[in-house]
């Protein structure tokens, strides 16, 4: 009953965020427009200075251990080719073969993972976390590229691929609180500019979380009952289980195995919709995988984490 109730106090509050972001835009507060507007300010602002600081104000001991890196690009890239061989098997129509395959592998990291590490673990250190987007972010970004391109008969354009990761705030945040961890250089941040990093930091959190709310719209649900379970089965459940299960047997616990967690078990990245728009992928399918699968998420996560609680893995 102790890890019951502990679960509902770590997940709980982060979906009552989402649900008031949600409600917000339900009673006209907030429109579609504004959401994507806020969304890119909390991706070019605030999440990259949350990840600079959880980086730069760690230890270094957390540097030390590259296995949770390699195993998190490992497990993506065979999820991925799993997904390529056999998605176009069970799904005829090419369009959605792509927009599957990244419904699948493609977690909400960044907006979602974040937020549930720290507050599985309050007050300890989760910069592992917030290094793995690093890893994590330009993975999931090629090889969304690659599957969409891949399904539309393209052929993904490699340079453009590397500009855009190097242009990514999130990956520009990580790295320079990187290099200020690695130089040691963040130990002369004057105290004039650490006050307004700690405000916006503390602002990330729970405006990812409200916005993440605002941006599901769930009356552009449409008919596609068949390739929606599968990615929410896929997503939510079948592939976490088995990494969570590899990672266990490996020896990872605590923030390391959380964050292994939420990289194969959160949500389908929000942008993932923008991009399947863009690349001549199934934009509607694309559109219900991400309102689905943060919908559902609520009860699997908590599932998750009651059980890796119970077993003393967290």
């Amino acid at each position: 009953m102790e890890n019951l109730v502990l679960s509902l106090e770590i997940v709980l509050p982060l979906f009552i965020v989402m649900a008031v972001g949600y409600f917000t835009r339900a009673i006209g507060l907030m429109d579609g427009e504004l959401a994507r507007k806020m969304n890119g300010i909390v991706f070019h602002v605030f999440l990259p200075v949350l990840l600079c600081k959880n980086i730069y104000t760690s230890s270094l001991e957390s540097l030390m251990n590259p296995g949770i890196f390699l195993f998190a690009i490992v497990g993506i890239l065979a999820m991925f080719f799993i997904l390529f061989f056999t998605i176009p098997r069970i799904e005829p129509d090419r369009s959605k073969c792509g927009v599957m395959m990244q419904a699948i592998f493609r977690s909400n990291y960044a907006y979602f993972g974040i937020p549930l590490v720290a507050a599985i673990f309050p007050n300890q250190d989760t910069s592992v976390a917030s290094l793995l987007v690093a890893v994590v972010v330009p993975t999931f970004n090629v090889l969304a590229v690659v599957a969409l391109e891949t399904f539309r008969g393209g052929k993904a354009d490699a340079g453009q691929i590397v500009r855009k990761i190097l242009r990514n705030p999130l990956i520009i945040g990580s790295l320079l609180g990187l290099v200020l961890l690695l130089t040691g250089l963040h130990r002369y941040i004057p105290a004039i500019l650490q006050t307004p990093i700690n405000d916006l930091s503390k602002v990330a959190t729970p405006l990812a979380l409200f916005l993440l709310g605002a941006s599901i719209d769930f009356s552009k649900t449409g008919a596609h009952v068949r390739q929606l379970a599968l990615c929410v089965l896929g997503k939510l459940v079948v592939f976490p289980v088995i990494a969570v299960a590899i990672a266990a047997l490996l020896g990872y616990r605590n923030v390391e195995l959380a964050s292994v967690l939420i990289i194969f078990g959160a949500p389908t990245a929000v942008n993932s919709a923008i991009m399947a728009q863009q690349m001549g992928g199934d934009a509607d399918l694309a559109t219900e995988a991400v309102v689905f699968s943060t919908a559902f998420s609520a009860l699997t996560v908590f599932l998750f984490v009651f059980a890796l609680k119970s077993l003393g893995w967290f």
